[in-house]
């Protein structure tokens, strides 16, 4: 399955899953789609990535270890959740700002924080797995 014309594609085709995964997580809160998915399709662009060119590749071209990634994911998920504490409103309650950015009233809110969190989570523990594992097929 390692054939030069899979080596040559693959990371093309990760790049695209990793922009489509993306899409997924921003459309998600709307449609279908959303953190867990996108972290999904995020974690598999990494593991076609990692058959067709190593391990260690996949490890030079994440900035952080998977499970770094992972547990700052749910801190973000965490915090997201704690953020409706300070309000006096129930845990979990979703709340808004709108600040304006160039120009822009841009709507952030804790629910895409907390969706962001999952995305991280799932994308971290994920890719950790399938490098184990990948690892585990190279002895």
């Amino acid at each position: 399955m390692n054939t030069l014309i899979f080596r040559t594609i693959a990371p093309f085709l990760t790049t695209l899953m990793l922009l489509f995964s993306v899409f997924v997580l921003l459309r998600g809160h709307n449609e279908p789609g959303g953190g867990f998915i996108g972290g999904l399709i995020a974690a598999s662009g990494l593991a076609i990535y990692g058959i067709a060119l190593g391990v260690a590749a996949v490890r030079r071209a994440l900035f952080f270890h998977p499970l770094s990634i992972a547990g700052f994911g749910l801190l973000l998920s965490t915090a997201a959740g704690l953020l409706s504490l300070f309000f006096a409103v129930p845990f979990m309650t979703g709340l808004w700002i709108y600040p304006d950015l160039f120009g822009l009233e841009v709507p952030l809110s804790s629910v895409m924080l907390f969706d962001v969190g999952v995305y991280l989570v799932v994308f971290g523990a994920i890719t950790s797995i399938a490098l184990a594992l990948e690892e585990k097929e190279m002895e």
